[in-house]
């Protein structure tokens, strides 16, 4: 009763009733992070299927399922999950558009395929909308989900770092992970606690002005001095030993018809000179580097990239931009489209022949086109990112929005 009175008025009447909110809240939050702990870690065996098949003739497809698979995490989002599906069906279309384009005219098996998946978030977004607009609703008389559904917290995928250790007792914090038994254990004394209501905050030490940190600026610095000595403490066993990131090969090669630019860090003399018109250009997870791709190819992307700079001189379809930040286009010659999606900072510098170029960008910040003027010089100009949309009677009219600086 004292949990919905909190709940429903959001109105915290005394010291215990917020201690008590705050409590039930961990609770709550702990034990649906056990149960959606089987469903993120087969979200994320999808996606790292994805990055393992980056040669694949079928990746587009793997793009498309690996960008909206976290859709089903939508029993986490806590208002409107509805809106929270759509974006991830969106995602998808963007690769599904790709598999529709290069399969259309040759086999409808495909096109099938797209049609198929795409309901798949369609039909969820009209289930969410019909019974779970605002959040997750659940069942007030079914079961309770009970502490044997949840799992014992493992130590994760991350393989043990070479060389092998030596031999012994293995990690403490294999020692120290808790059996089904003891977590079945511990939930039963989390709702024991529960069931105790307003007497749960009786146990509760009393904090003196002397004591708060907030006004005594001398206990934050000693406090700072304390995890600083013993940093050990602090850390997480598991985290730490899936601290070290995996480290790629870089990449500069022609497979088949694609250039691949991969995982290039601090590289500023990439050049591809020998190029056709029929090859593509794939740039992928390179920072703080510049490519100069030379001659006329059929595309380029750049995908999951910072601080990246590219010269090109002609491409005949379009250029791509996804998933970057801090990124420098500069055209030498001509180039139709220019596509930045999913980007923060993008300046693209156009030559005079590439005046006529159409750029489209979407959830995308901080854009500037830069257009040249004299010999040497350019003239930058932002491209909107706030848009005003009015009903005229008919149809929506979207345009920026002009705001005084």
């Amino acid at each position: 009763a004292l949990v919905e009175s909190i709940s429903s008025s959001r109105t915290i009447k005394s010291e215990s009733e917020v201690h008590f909110f705050m409590f039930y809240e961990q609770l709550r939050l702990f034990e649906m992070a056990d149960l959606l702990r089987p469903l993120s870690d087969q979200i994320q065996e999808v996606q790292s299927f994805r990055e393992k098949n980056r040669g694949s003739s079928l990746f587009n497809h793997l793009s498309a399922v690996s960008e909206s698979i976290p859709a089903l995490g939508w029993v986490a989002v806590c208002q409107k999950p509805g809106p929270y599906v759509k974006e991830m069906n969106d995602a998808a279309m963007f690769y599904t558009n790709r598999v529709l384009k290069d399969y259309k005219d040759t086999d409808p098996r495909h096109v099938e395929w797209v049609r198929s998946y795409l309901s798949i978030w369609t039909e969820l977004q009209t289930y969410i909308k019909e019974h779970h607009t605002t959040g997750l609703i659940w069942n007030k008389t079914g079961p309770v989900a009970t502490p044997s559904l949840f799992r014992a917290p493992s130590v994760g995928p991350c393989p043990p770092p070479p060389p092998p250790p030596p031999p012994g007792p293995p990690p403490m914090f294999m020692d120290d992970s808790p059996k089904p038994d003891d977590t079945s254990a511990q939930h039963s004394a989390l709702f024991a606690q529960l069931n105790q209501g307003e007497a749960i905050t009786k146990g509760l030490k009393h904090v003196s002005d002397e004591q708060k940190t907030h006004k005594n600026p001398n206990l934050r610095s000693q406090e700072g001095r304390t995890h600083q000595g013993s940093p050990a403490k602090s850390q997480n066993p598991s985290m730490s030993a899936c601290a070290p990131a995996k480290k790629h090969s870089p990449v500069l090669e022609l497979e088949g018809k694609k250039w691949r630019v991969e995982h290039q860090e601090k590289s500023h003399d990439l050049v591809i000179e020998e190029t056709e018109l029929r090859q593509v250009v794939y740039v992928f997870s390179c920072s703080n580097s510049t490519l100069q791709i030379k001659g006329k190819v059929n595309s380029i992307i750049v995908d999951n990239c910072k601080k990246l700079g590219l010269v090109f001189d002609s491409v005949v379809g379009i250029v791509e931009v996804i998933n970057s930040r801090d990124i420098q286009l500069q055209v030498m010659g001509k180039v139709p489209t220019i596509s930045i999606n999913k980007t923060e900072g993008c300046h693209v510098y156009l030559s005079k022949d590439s005046l006529d170029c159409e750029i489209v960008s979407a959830k995308s910040s901080e854009m500037n086109v830069l257009v040249p003027e004299g010999e040497d010089d350019y003239r930058e100009f932002p491209i909107p990112e706030q848009f005003k949309t009015l009903w005229d009677g008919s149809s929506l009219v979207t345009e920026p929005t002009k705001i005084a600086g």
